[in-house]
């Protein structure tokens, strides 16, 4: 019989119930500072309406459009991941790291359960995390889909053979939880009103994208302005974020539009933090990061590679922008992809944590070879 891992483990349950209340406390917070924001007068609001609009219209529809279409198929053919890493024999680190270069955290979270379980070797796992470049991957595709165009595959590869080097050399022999799970996230268990009411502004939402994308200027969607519908849609995206039960990824057994509003709106949040903290930074405080970081140039694809073992999105997220806004070079960009395991490595951790930091470790070395091979030999590549 499958066993749940906070069975197991019911102080994964304890911590997180304890914890939920304050982060909930703090969510609401930080989404009445940015509505507070955004209804500033003068300067400082419009600023923060146009940031939220851009964030929305250029990020949050991908993600959300990405996200419902990826478990709704997940759900309408009813596929068992696991049951597939187990029957792929010689194909399981190929097929792990496809996983986990998927956008989002949940194909990497799916192989590190897999290991647990005992279906997929521990060169499944450096595979999955080292492809994977978490949520980042949303931002990256909607605003640079040339650079996410090379990042995704290189990372691929990059995972597929780490895996195959360190199944053939490693020779740990790590503990594994048998008939363990990765349903870690509370389940909210029914469609609610607010799921639904998120599709409304994202569909017109998302038109007014793929015309950015195709440089077709939109000024008005169903006779409502672009703004409007963004920042309503910005708006009921913090309602969900600071209520919510769910610390990152859902729970599986949720439906699909549930966690798509779930997840869109935490991915959200991060986004428009680093779009406001770029652009406070050079509106208000007059720094030129672009040319402050030009001073520390040779240290920048390690400092990058560094910040991808810090566990989460949001890190990773502003790297990302960072590269966007033209002030981190590509060869930071791709280090920082193959190092970051996104909100993955919490779950990793909580199910298997000597397996999730020796992952981790592995796939360290590959993110710094990588790194420094593009900023030695093409340092103005995709610049």
């Amino acid at each position: 019989m499958e066993t749940n891992i906070l069975d197991r483990r019911p102080d994964l349950a304890r911590v997180g119930s304890d914890f939920l209340g304050p982060i909930r406390g703090r969510r609401l917070l930080v989404a009445l500072t940015l509505l507070g924001l955004a209804l500033a007068p003068g300067e400082l609001g419009q600023l923060t309406r146009e940031l939220m609009t851009d964030a929305y219209v250029q990020v949050s529809v991908f993600v959300a459009a990405t996200l419902l279409l990826f478990y709704g198929s997940e759900r309408v053919f009813r596929f068992d991941m696991g049951t597939a890493l187990k029957n792929a024999r010689g194909w399981q680190v190929p097929l792990a790291a496809l996983l986990g270069a998927t956008p989002g955290c949940g194909g990497a979270v799916i192989v590190v359960a897999a290991y647990t379980s005992g279906n997929v070797g521990l060169g499944a796992v450096v595979a999955a995390l080292t492809a994977t470049m978490g949520d980042a991957a949303f931002l990256l595709i909607a605003t640079r889909p040339d650079a996410a165009a090379v990042v995704l595959p290189f990372s691929l590869a990059v995972g597929v053979l780490s895996g195959w080097l360190v199944d053939r050399f490693d020779r740990s022999d790590l503990p594994r939880l048998a008939g363990a799970s990765c349903d870690l996230a509370p389940r909210i268990g029914r469609l609610r009103p607010r799921d639904i009411a998120y599709l409304l502004p994202m569909l017109p939402g998302l038109a007014v994208g793929v015309a950015q994308l195709a440089q077709i200027e939109i000024g008005h969607v169903l006779g409502l302005p672009v703004a409007a519908i963004a920042l309503s849609g910005t708006a009921l995206g913090l309602f969900i974020w600071a209520t919510s039960p769910v610390n990152a990824m859902t729970n599986a057994k949720d439906g699909p539009l549930t966690r798509m509003a779930e997840e869109t709106s935490f991915i959200s949040v991060w986004v428009i933090g680093a779009y406001l903290a770029y652009d406070y930074a050079a509106t208000f405080a007059g720094i030129d990061i672009a040319a402050w970081f030009q001073t520390v140039a040779p240290l920048l694809p390690l400092i990058a590679v560094a910040v991808g073992l810090v566990p989460g999105c949001g890190p990773q997220v502003l790297v990302a922008t960072l590269y966007i806004n033209g002030a981190l070079p590509f060869s930071a960009l791709i280090g920082n992809a193959i190092s970051n395991d996104g909100d993955a490595l919490f779950p990793a951790i909580a199910i298997n944590p000597r397996a999730a930091l020796l992952a981790t470790a592995y796939s360290t070395v590959p993110a710094l070879i990588v790194a420094y091979g593009f900023h030695l030999f093409a340092p103005g590549f995709m610049n």
